[in-house]
């Protein structure tokens, strides 16, 4: 099974993407995850991208295109994969559709986390709250101002992807405010079918 999974940032959407590997044995492929291994292992495109995540903005289509094109190559993501954070853009959207075409392959699905956003900012700041009081690090756009800074990039460029998808007929929209097993829930019941 190959999906998106779509949502503002601080949607759940990595938290259910970890359930999503559990449940159906793919990995899930990070775009952020991806980039913040190569800024910590110090990579010439991790040097690249960490000026650009720092500031809360996005990193080029080609750095990202590259990422997941190779990574999808990869042993582990042969029976499917869970793209969690990408495509951010319909240019991206439209470039991801092309690379797996010239790949012998096609998305099953499309889900969307839609979210209240007014309260993604609480959101954000009681998960940074709980990684300090559980004495984990607190992830550099969880900051409150670097996340009002992605939240409007994702307002201003990714919020269009999601109506992208639904032209072509590939949307499914999950109520993310649900309690995280509901949201699981509804999850499962709709990829289920893709799945049969």
């Amino acid at each position: 099974m190959r999906l998106i999974l779509l949502g503002p940032p601080g949607a759940g959407k990595g938290t259910q993407a970890k359930r999503l590997v559990e449940r159906y044995g793919i990995p899930q492929l990070s775009t952020g995850d991806m980039l913040r291994a190569a800024v910590a292992a110090g990579t010439p495109v991790g040097l690249k991208a960490r000026a650009v995540m720092d500031a809360g903005q996005l990193v080029s289509d080609d750095i990202v295109i590259g990422i997941v094109a190779d990574r999808i190559e990869e042993a582990d993501a042969k029976k499917g994969f869970i793209l969690d954070g990408f495509p951010r853009t319909v240019a991206q959207a439209e470039a991801l559709g092309d690379m797996l075409a010239g790949k012998g392959l096609r998305l099953d699905a499309v889900v969307e986390l839609v979210v209240d956003q007014d309260g993604l900012v609480n959101r954000i700041i009681n998960r940074a709250n709980e990684s300090k009081a559980n004495g984990e690090p607190v992830r550099a756009d969880d900051d409150p101002e670097v996340f009002k800074t992605r939240l409007a990039a994702y307002n201003r460029d990714t919020a269009v992807v999601a109506p992208f998808y639904e032209g072509r007929g590939q949307l499914t929209r999950i109520d993310g405010e649900q309690p995280i097993d509901a949201v699981s829930a509804a999850l499962y019941a709709a990829l289920d079918k893709v799945d049969a």
